[in-house]
């Protein structure tokens, strides 16, 4: 081997031993870096985890949802329409979800009680006391599928994972005294927003929700599981049963901001932004696909709000009430967005 050869091997091992001096330098850097990056994620997990939870979410991911629902309002100002569809391409909805729909309902039991309609006591319908109705409801045995989300039937248990048990104790014995059905047996328990005894409203029968102008609607109905389905609905608007039971303003003249829900004996409730209510595509359900409601689909009468999720969509409503304070809402208990738009 030549002088020459021995001096280029010579700057070979150098050059070799320089970039494993600078990969040895980076290499630990990176580790560092890495090892500081993953104590910082894992502080920020345990703040996060640590902090106060509101409706089951830690407040850091609730604020979150908040924001996201602000900045839809800001966008859509709730006036966006959703997409229609022809009637051919419209298949049976299928079931998913039934609290508050386990029992069979008598039809002829049913009333819509509404609370906060301006100069109630004109309307023929009034009643001192709305929650006095009692629903009726009968053993009846149906082979409709109950979905996929109710291989537990209700009982008092469930209402305990969401209520102190003095709560729960409290609640039965009031129910047992009074010699009522037993309410908020879902697990989210009882609704915070629900009336209390002697509350002033009305009583509608089908007759006259079906005195409203009737629309149909194709449009999709979808599930935040992840799935979608595109439904005929037909039914009456949501606006034309405001406008023909309007809410009492405020002392400012303003109108109420919200609207709530809930099924005979709020097992199930939901709540909404008055404007979500008035959105010409909101129909309050009598069939679907031409035919009448069946129990697990909420008969006689469920919400369709074609923008909002399927979990704000309430079947067999019992109540609505006009309201200035956001009211509870079942899933938003459990975790879920509020606002719950698309």
């Amino acid at each position: 081997m030549s002088d020459l050869d021995d001096k280029e091997t010579e700057a070979q091992k150098a050059a070799d031993e320089a970039v494993l001096q600078e990969s040895r330098k980076h290499t630990r850097r990176s580790f560092a870096i890495a090892a500081v990056a993953a104590a910082a994620g894992w502080g920020v997990y345990e703040w996060i985890d640590s902090t106060q939870r509101l409706s089951m979410q830690p407040k850091p991911f609730r604020r979150v949802f908040q924001a996201n629902a602000g900045l839809s309002r800001t966008i859509f100002d709730e006036r966006a329409l959703a997409p229609t569809y022809p009637l051919k391409r419209a298949e049976e909805l299928r079931v998913n979800g039934v609290y508050g729909l386990k029992q069979a309902l008598v039809p002829e039991s049913w009333r819509l009680q509404m609370v906060g309609v301006a100069n109630a006591k004109s309307y023929p319908e009034y009643v001192s006391d709305v929650t006095a109705w009692e629903y009726q409801y009968a053993d009846v045995k149906t082979h409709e599928d109950q979905g996929h989300d109710t291989k537990v039937a209700p009982s008092a248990d469930t209402a305990e994972k969401m209520a102190p048990a003095s709560m729960v104790a409290g609640e039965k014995v009031r129910q047992e005294r009074a010699g009522r059905m037993p309410r908020g047996l879902e697990e989210a328990g009882e609704s915070r927003s629900t009336l209390s005894p002697g509350t002033p409203g009305l009583l509608l029968t089908m007759d006259h929700i079906l005195k409203l102008p009737k629309y149909d609607l194709v449009t999709q109905f979808k599930c935040i599981e992840g799935w979608s389905q595109i439904v005929h609905w037909n039914g009456v608007r949501m606006a034309d049963l405001i406008a023909a039971y309007p809410p009492e303003k405020r002392t400012d003249g303003r109108l109420p901001r919200y609207v709530y829900m809930e099924t005979p004996n709020g097992d199930y409730y939901v709540g909404y932004d008055l404007n979500v209510c008035l959105h010409p595509q909101t129909l309050l359900v009598t069939e679907m696909g031409g035919s009448p409601l069946t129990q697990y689909h909420g008969a006689p009468l469920r919400l369709h709000a074609p923008t909002k999720y399927g979990y704000k969509q309430i079947k067999r409503i019992g109540l609505i009430a006009y309201t200035d304070q956001q009211p509870d809402d079942y899933w938003t208990k459990l975790g879920y967005d509020w606002y719950a738009g698309l």
